[in-house]
């Protein structure tokens, strides 16, 4: 009966396994030895292992291809909350994205904050290829209505228009570009740290 209850377990993982393809062989090991532990232990609780004990055990668990999507995005979340870097921190957005509602909403809000970023950022490069047409240029129209309008510097400024940063624009549009890259990238971290630790994923014990 043991050996029968064994081959269960086994068979568990071995689904779970083909879920957790693309996570590292290191990780995904560890995974199984704390996983096999776990059950193994569960199903002892009340004496020797059983074919009974253990099925208890795996429904518990629930489906090795739901549980191995739970193991995937802790692995991303993982690595999103300890990159620095906007390219990886994408990169592990986009995939918390496919497996949670969670990580769309997160990866929507950053999105915005990057492209903010981008924009400031390149706002203070063009600057100095474009200095006449470049800027945050301020105009009224016929009916003295006040207009503001963001010159990247393709087209022309607008008639009449008055660019009322000039030269600041370059220091200030990389200091705000580069402050809202990082607080951004600042921002997915923190929540992935916060939904992680509102998981709770089965523990050797």
């Amino acid at each position: 009966m043991a050996s029968e209850a064994q081959l269960r377990i086994e068979a568990y993982l071995g689904k779970l396994r083909q879920g957790l393809r693309g996570m590292k062989d290191e990780d995904a090991r560890e995974i199984f030895e704390e996983l096999r532990s776990h059950i193994a232990d569960k199903a002892r609780a009340s004496g020797e292992m059983t074919v009974e004990g253990v099925e208890s055990v795996l429904t518990a668990l629930g489906d090795p291809d739901w549980l191995a999507s739970q193991y995937m995005t802790d692995d991303v979340l993982s690595r999103t909350e300890v990159s620095r870097s906007p390219v990886r921190t994408l990169d592990s957005l986009f995939r918390w994205a496919s497996l949670s509602v969670a990580g769309f909403f997160v990866l929507a809000g950053s999105l915005v904050g990057y492209f903010l970023g981008a924009l400031f950022i390149l706002w203070a490069l063009l600057k100095p290829f474009h200095p006449h047409r470049a800027g945050l240029w301020v105009s009224h129209d016929n009916r003295g209505d006040l207009w503001i309008s963001l010159g990247l510097g393709f087209g022309s400024a607008p008639a009449g228009a008055k660019d009322v940063l000039g030269w600041w624009i370059v220091p200030l549009g990389l200091l705000v570009g580069c402050g809202l890259v990082m607080l951004t990238t600042r921002f997915a971290a923190w929540c992935a740290r916060q939904y992680r630790r509102t998981r709770r994923l089965p523990q050797h014990s």
